[in-house]
This record gives C-alpha cells, sequence and structure tokens, in this order.
C-alpha cells in the first residue's frame, strides 16, 4: 500500500512540475519574445533545453524543501500528506495561471506543504519557513525592484549618445544571452522543488534516508518541467511582456540580467527557494519605473501583487482542504 501510495505520490509531483513549467515559461522568455528578440517558438526551445540543463546544476534548495519546512508523519498518513500539499499547489497553479496572473509555483508549493501539514497535525518548522521563505519573498522582489533600476539607469548613462537603431538592435542578441540565464536560472530553483518533494515522500515511506537527492530523481524533475516549459503559458507571458509596460530590448536586457543574477546568488548562497515570477516581475517594475513612474501600469501591477499575498494561505487552504478528502477516502 505504502509503495503504490510512494508511485502516486511521484507521479503527482511531476504533474506539479509540468504546470510549474508551463506556468513559468514566461518567466524567462516574455521579455525577450515582447521586444521581438526571439521568436515565441525558438524561445520556449530554448527555455525547456536550459531549464532542463540548470536542473542539475545544484540541489541546495532541493534539500531545504525536503527537509526544512514540514515533518510528516512516517508511513502512510505522511504521504497523504505529501500528497495533498501537491493537489494543493496544482489547484492554485491552474487558477492563477487561468485568470493570467504571474503567481509563484514554488510558494505554491511550500503553502501546500504548510497547510497539508497544520491540516494532519504535523510539524511545520516555522524558523525554515521564516528563514528560507518569508524572508526571501519579501527581500528578493525588493532587491530585484532597485537593482534593476539601478542597472537600467547605468545603461542609460553609458550609452546616452549611442544611436537608438544600432543600441536596440544590438540589445536584442543581448536578450538572447539574458534569457538564456533567466532559464538557467529558473531550471536551477524550480526543479529542485519538486526534487525535495519526491525525496521527502521517499523518506516518508521508509524508502530514503537523509535528504540527498537520488540521479533518477534529478532527471524526472528536470524532465517534467522542461516538458512543460516548452508547451509555454501563454496567458501569463501576455501579462509580463506587455500589460505591465511596454518593454525594448535594453529595458528587457536589464531586467532578465537583474533576474537572473538574483535567481543564482539565492540558490547558491542561500539555498533559498526564492519566486522566480516574483524576481522577473519585479525587475520588470524597476526598469520600467526609470522611463516615468505613469509608463508602468500600475493596476495591474497591484493585481500581482494581490496574487502574490494571496498564494501561501490559499494554497495551504487548498491543501488543507485536499488532505481533508484524501485522508477521509483512506482512513
Amino acid at each position: 500500500m505504502e509503495f503504490a501510495a510512494i508511485i502516486v505520490v511521484i507521479i503527482v509531483a511531476l504533474v506539479f512540475d509540468y504546470t510549474n513549467g508551463f506556468h513559468d515559461a514566461a518567466n524567462a522568455i516574455a521579455t525577450s519574445v515582447s521586444t521581438r528578440a526571439l521568436s515565441p517558438r525558438t524561445a520556449l526551445l530554448m527555455a525547456a533545453v536550459l531549464n532542463l540543463v540548470g536542473a542539475f546544476l545544484g540541489t541546495s534548495v532541493a534539500s531545504t524543501v525536503g527537509g526544512g519546512i514540514i515533518a510528516p508523519p512516517e508511513g502512510l498518513s505522511g504521504l497523504v500528506v505529501v500528497l495533498a500539499a501537491l493537489i494543493g499547489a496544482i489547484i492554485w497553479n491552474l487558477v492563477t495561471w487561468y485568470f493570467g496572473m504571474p503567481s509563484s509555483s514554488s510558494h505554491g508549493l511550500i503553502g501546500g506543504l504548510v497547510g497539508a501539514a497544520l491540516a494532519s497535525a504535523g510539524t511545520v518548522k516555522w524558523a525554515g519557513v521564516v528563514d528560507k521563505v518569508i524572508i526571501p519573498m519579501v527581500i528578493s522582489p525588493l532587491v530585484g525592484f532597485v537593482l534593476a533600476g539601478l542597472v537600467m539607469i547605468i545603461l542609460l548613462w553609458i550609452f546616452r549618445r549611442g544611436r537608438p537603431s544600432r543600441l536596440t538592435r544590438g540589445f536584442r542578441h543581448a536578450q538572447t544571452v539574458s534569457a538564456a540565464a533567466m532559464a538557467l536560472g529558473h531550471g536551477l530553483q524550480d526543479a529542485q522543488k519538486t526534487m525535495g518533494v519526491i525525496v521527502l515522500a521517499l523518506v516518508v515511506g521508509g524508502y530514503h534516508e537523509g535528504f540527498a537527492i537520488p540521479w533518477w530523481v534529478v532527471v524526472l524533475a528536470a524532465g517534467a518541467l522542461s516538458l512543460g516549459t516548452y508547451v509555454g503559458g501563454w496567458r501569463i507571458m501576455r501579462t509580463l511582456g506587455r500589460r505591465i509596460i511596454d518593454l525594448d530590448p535594453p529595458h528587457g536586457f536589464a531586467a532578465e540580467a537583474t533576474a537572473s543574477t538574483v535567481l543564482y546568488t539565492t540558490a547558491f548562497v542561500f539555498a533559498a527557494p526564492i519566486s522566480t515570477t516574483q524576481t522577473i516581475t519585479s525587475a520588470i517594475l524597476g526598469v520600467g519605473a526609470t522611463r516615468r513612474l505613469s509608463a508602468v501600469r500600475w493596476g495591474v501591477a497591484g493585481n500581482i501583487v494581490v496574487a502574490w499575498v494571496l498564494t501561501l494561505p490559499m494554497a495551504a487552504l487548498s491543501g488543507a482542504v485536499a488532505f481533508w478528502i484524501i485522508h477521509a477516502l483512506v482512513a
């Protein structure tokens, strides 16, 4: 029974990873597509390949998600907690994708874990949630906004005498590199969260010790994320690429370069599972504000912030409801 439950959890985890891919495809490529630096299909293919590569660059974030958020009971009851958390995260991903809101799949998963654990009267490692989730969730968008604005101001000063048409062509080429860096960072960050949950299920089920990530878990998570990315999340892509601000290549390059820097730093230095969605969105807002404040559609930005704030509690609620339903069925 427990082995069958583990298989179910792994399959559902890969479904979540797939939804994460198409939900967050816009993170890597929306700015490059909107500025016509890359065609949509070329950008998606590049993002899918580099998501796959990025997933193999590290596992520290996966260990944080697997062992630093909750401590579910062992056996079947613990597997029900993990399964419910994944279902809650998938539900929130689909809801926000339907409305075109770039919410965080990462925080959806963490919210699902917390909600399912609380519903089961399990243990939530609140110190880990605060240190590795809440604080980075608040700081990373602020850093992305300010740093992107500074990068944009520096670029404007350096190229202040440049010919606009030549600069546009040059930054279109540069955006190929910055978009690739974003896709690599997305794979590095987001595939690891699914790896962590799969290993958590293996530990709870008694099939693994510790939170080191087996190679086959890396391969499965990387493949599911990459496939989902290639399918693409066109609704959210329109929101990031056009509805917040009309980007040009220099602004797009500055946003992507800044966001990817934040992703690498938090993954390699702090092992913190931050949101790629929040990071690129705040960077877009930061570069847009350097043009003039009125250039940013702050109403759209406000709706996105509301989705950010709601993600943790709503995903937690979804995870809790999923636990109660599954528990009633298997009890």
